[in-house]
């Protein structure tokens, strides 16, 4: 058999060794030996009794070089998306559910970890170590350990294909964005559309082939068409074409069709609820979350929508009227919402995006962010240059401290055919002791900005520059961990609703004075931000802000409630019951063609089911957080110690409501939120 790099370990990806081809030989080679050595070390732990060393650690590396392996194979599907790799992946997802099934049902494994436990070296294993047995124990009965064989054969299956349906509704909503496009010659057409999004459609065009300008439903496309064209006719069309995106409605009707995949993932969803004895898949989702109930969730967010809905109802009413007195538009559609509230904001605040993007250069910001976390958090990050890359947009970071090297980064920053949209952090390597000392974390930051036109770098958005602090305070939580075991490492082990806590804060540093110095500087001139840009910018901030948490409320009860009271629903309940509420939670115009949830990847194809509600959840945590350096100062380094080697540090060693109660010395308070979001006290 000829070499396989991805049989070897690394301390990067040999990205330019990896083909295609290599995929499936490798995950089923990993599969086969991972197997014969879970078998050993649980036969072992029935003869001889289990400790740290002689049972975890090695399953612990077992585990490690699947994922070491297996992670530059999803981010290369996810950001060099290819026919081959795209049919490589998918043929490995089988493998891997069954694998995964096979461990979590594991009993002779699952009697070994109870053992370790009962055993008389308990009282000697640390906090982590602890709270990784105890871990492993709550997910073996969640994967159904305790079942009869034909439910237990009967999970596995749901599994299985709930993994390939995910994969599958991910490439629908990929090939359906890819799919449409919108040529046009006349610039005439697009008047209104700032000047740096006119070149990005002219590259497009260019690099097609065709004259003129090509519209796509990218969002760095698609975002300033619906934000900034006059043409309403334009503005139309292009919405109609992304809000139906991989759906039975719009210009590609039926061609990608999302619904009967979301029908058969809710079912599949319940039925594994049902069978590991939880009464819906919100109960078992919530089983590893700090939330404690469905009823507690929505009284969360029901409580959260009493106090936003009446300032919402009013900033929809103030640009309602602004539409028709200085736009002539009488009656608001949902293709006038972003264009009528840009040009409000303008009128209000004197101020846009567009405004504020020669201020952002790209590589402005990128330094700024990484002075932010220096001065923050007292270690550098320098760039590589040799390390392996797949892309040649992609560039490498090492973290250190004091001069020694304690993690790693790729940045990823541009959108491009083949990568899927979005933003978000991954793992590439987490930070655990092996047989050869400290393994390094290292993580994939990804994110969809407009690119670079010619010898002119990126300007950025406002809302682009939150965006990147946003994920490389996810990026932080990775690898500025101190542990060394990988299920408690960075955001391994953390409740799903405190992992965006460090990523919600991060953002804060984006408005303040402070903050803003370190990456503002205008692309021309080298000027800081004006303060009176500042103000205008520091008094929008909050333009249309209980609008926009009506809008994530309505996405959160959406999510919850489809797990929690729906049995088996066709697309059509979906729909139903999307509609009811939006009836009590949107202020903004519904269309009947609206397929939102054909493309609602969070929930369908990401870890978020039964878990939106996570968003506003660590908002009340980050909000609160940053409290406590409105107090001391945004850059105070007692603060800033405190925050890492509390939160930070800690990954998921210890419960996350304990970590920031340690932090702020209190439980949480939802006042900060409502604060910094500018809502009034109901």
């Amino acid at each position: 058999m000829s070499r396989n790099p991805l049989l070897e370990t690394h301390e990067l990806p040999p990205f330019a060794e990896i083909r295609a081809e290599h995929v499936e030989p490798a995950v089923e080679a990993l599969l086969s030996e991972s197997r014969e050595a879970i078998d050993r070390l649980a036969q072992q732990a029935t003869t001889t009794p289990p400790t740290w060393e002689s049972f975890a650690a090695p399953l612990e590396a077992e585990n490690d070089r699947l994922s070491q392996a297996w992670s530059p194979v999803a981010h290369l599907n996810g950001t060099m998306n290819s026919p081959e790799l795209r049919e490589a992946y998918q043929a490995c997802l089988e493998h891997l559910s069954a694998f995964g099934t096979w461990v979590g049902q594991h009993e002779g494994l699952f009697h070994g970890w109870q053992a370790l436990k009962d055993s008389s070296v308990w009282g000697q294993l640390d906090t982590a170590q602890q709270r990784t047995v105890d871990n492993a124990l709550r997910d073996f009965r969640l994967a159904g350990v305790d079942l009869p064989a034909d439910k237990k054969a009967r999970y596995g299956e749901i599994q299985s294909r709930l993994s390939t349906l995910s994969n599958q509704f991910s490439n629908n909503v990929l090939d359906a964005t890819q799919a449409w496009h919108k040529d046009i010659e006349s610039q005439d057409t697009l008047a209104g559309v700032p000047e740096s999004a006119l070149e990005t459609l002219k590259a497009a065009a260019e690099a097609k082939g065709v004259k003129g300008y090509r519209i796509t439903l990218d969002f760095p496309s698609f975002f300033p068409i619906v934000s900034y064209a006059d043409n309403r006719e334009l503005r139309q069309e292009v919405y109609t074409a992304f809000v139906t995106r991989a759906s039975d409605q719009g210009p590609d009707a039926g061609k990608f069709d999302n619904a009967p995949i979301l029908e058969e993932i809710l079912a599949l969803r319940q039925e594994l609820a049902r069978l590991l004895g939880f009464d819906t898949y919100a109960d078992y989702s919530l089983a590893t979350k700090m939330a404690e109930s469905p009823a507690q969730v929505l009284e969360f967010l029901n409580d959260l929508a009493r106090r936003a809905a009446p300032q919402a109802k009013e900033e929809f009413s103030e640009l309602s009227q602004y539409a028709r007195e200085k736009l002539g538009i009488d009656t608001l559609e949902p293709w006038d919402v972003a264009y009528a509230s840009e040009k409000l904001r303008e009128a209000r605040h004197s101020i846009s995006q567009e405004q504020l993007r020669p201020y952002f250069p790209a590589p402005r910001v990128v330094d700024g962010l990484f002075q932010v976390v220096e001065r923050l958090f007292n270690v550098q990050v320098e760039e590589d240059n040799t390390a392996p890359s797949y892309h040649k947009d992609v560039r490498f970071f090492r973290i250190t401290e004091q001069g020694k090297p304690i993690a790693g980064f790729y940045l990823d920053l541009y959108a491009r055919e083949g990568k899927r949209g979005g933003a978000w952090m991954a793992d590439c390597r987490v930070r655990r002791l092996n047989d050869h000392g400290l393994q390094l974390p290292v993580a994939f930051l990804t994110c969809n900005f407009t690119a670079p036109v010619g010898d002119k770098p990126a300007l950025l958005t406002h809302d682009e520059v939150t965006t990147l602090f946003h994920e490389f305070g996810h990026g932080l939580h990775h690898m500025l961990t101190k542990q060394q075991i990988a299920d408690v490492s960075g955001i391994n082990g953390v409740a799903w609703d405190a992992v965006e806590l460090p990523s919600q804060f991060m953002e804060n540093y984006c408005w303040e004075r402070e903050g803003l110095d370190l990456l503002a500087q205008h692309v021309d001139s080298g000027e800081p931000l004006p303060a009176e840009l500042l103000e205008r910018l520091q008094a929008a901030k909050n333009f249309q802000s209980a609008m926009g948490m009506m809008r994530q409320i309505e996405f959160s009860l959406f999510d919850l409630r489809l797990h929690h009271e729906l049995e088996s629903p066709s697309a059509s309940d979906v729909q139903a019951l999307l509609d009811e509420i939006r009836r009590r939670t949107s202020v903004v115009p519904i269309v009947a063609f609206n397929r939102f949830q054909n493309s609602f990847s969070h929930i369908f194809a990401g870890g978020y089911a039964a878990g939106y509600y996570s968003y506003k959840w660590a908002e009340v945590l980050s909000a609160d957080a940053w409290s406590a350096f409105e107090e001391a100062g945004i850059f105070d380094p007692v603060t800033g110690q405190r925050f890492r080697q509390e939160i930070l540090e800690q990954g998921g060693a210890r419960d996350a409501a304990d970590l920031f109660h340690a932090f702020r010395g209190r439980e949480p308070s939802v006042e900060p939120l409502l604060r910094h979001s500018g809502i009034r006290a109901a």
